[in-house]
């Protein structure tokens, strides 16, 4: 079904109706919001892909005037 097809059938809906559908179309995205927040991560996926160098935590050149 394309958006054209359902907008049809929404306008052809008395507008109690159609609040509902509003509410049902509300509640679907509210839904698909939960899915998208509960799935679960994988930790260490990312290992081995970052490293730091020994030098990490040295003052960067150029930027002595900040640090004053």
């Amino acid at each position: 079904m394309n958006d054209i097809e359902l907008y049809s059938k929404l306008i052809a809906l008395p507008e109690e109706l159609k609040q509902e559908a509003d509410d049902f179309v509300e509640f679907l995205k509210t839904k698909m919001n939960e899915k998208k927040i509960t799935q679960k991560k994988e930790a260490g996926l990312a290992k081995g892909l970052i490293e730091m160098t020994d030098d990490f935590d040295e003052p960067l050149e150029g930027f002595e005037s900040y640090r004053e």
